[in-house]
């Protein structure tokens, strides 16, 4: 079983803004802006780069609103100080993880996913050869 790019990039920014969330408060302003300066590019980067790549239409949305969210707090890193990066890179974690979140869950509930389906058949004789194909049950797991 292969591990899907998509997956891998949600859970990169998830991993990502959790990072940011606890540097914005453990560290000072400019730290903090340094660091999320730092993640943001990589963000930005690979968003930029799963949009280019992506095959369906879903996954280069997804990839596209957490490169957004990057390039934007790439932005706030570099323009703002004091306070106000403070809190801007505690936001801008929060985004992070949230677009990251937003897409696992916009990957796992799609249609791409595989549906495992289960055939119920009887053990009997000759009745269970003979069984029409419309009386047979299927169950998804």
């Amino acid at each position: 079983m292969a591990l899907s790019s998509r997956f891998a990039l949600d859970t990169a920014a998830v991993v990502a803004g959790g990072f940011l969330a606890v540097s914005a408060m453990a560290f000072s302003a400019p730290v903090a802006g340094w660091i999320a300066f730092g993640v943001s590019t990589a963000a930005a980067v690979t968003g930029a780069t799963g949009t280019v790549f992506a095959r369906r239409d879903s996954a280069r949305a997804g990839h596209a609103a957490l490169g957004v969210v990057g390039l934007w707090s790439l932005i706030a890193a570099l323009v703002f100080a004091g306070p106000v990066l403070h809190w801007l890179v505690f936001a801008d974690a929060l985004a992070l993880a949230v677009a990251g979140l937003a897409d696992l869950v916009a990957h796992e509930t799609s249609t791409e996913r595989v549906v495992h389906s289960l055939e119920v058949r009887h053990t009997g004789g000759a009745s269970a050869l003979s069984e029409p194909a419309s009386e047979r049950h299927e169950v998804a797991a």
